[in-house]
């Protein structure tokens, strides 16, 4: 059986403030001698991820 995909829609700010929040978890593992190799790979995938510009209608 295939896994789901799911996307995320991030403005710029909000993609910034993740990659920020999951490096101050990384940091905080590290700090308590804990392995970060899943948190590594999301970083990677986060910071790789296509760009993709959308229009969004309001009202």
């Amino acid at each position: 059986m295939r896994e789901k995909k799911y996307y995320i829609v991030l403005d710029n700010f909000e993609r910034r403030m993740l990659l920020n929040n999951l490096n101050d978890f990384r940091n905080k593992l590290i700090a308590e001698g804990k392995y970060t190799d899943l948190l590594d790979e999301v970083i990677i995938k986060v910071t790789n991820a296509k760009l993709k510009r959308v229009k969004v209608k309001e009202g």
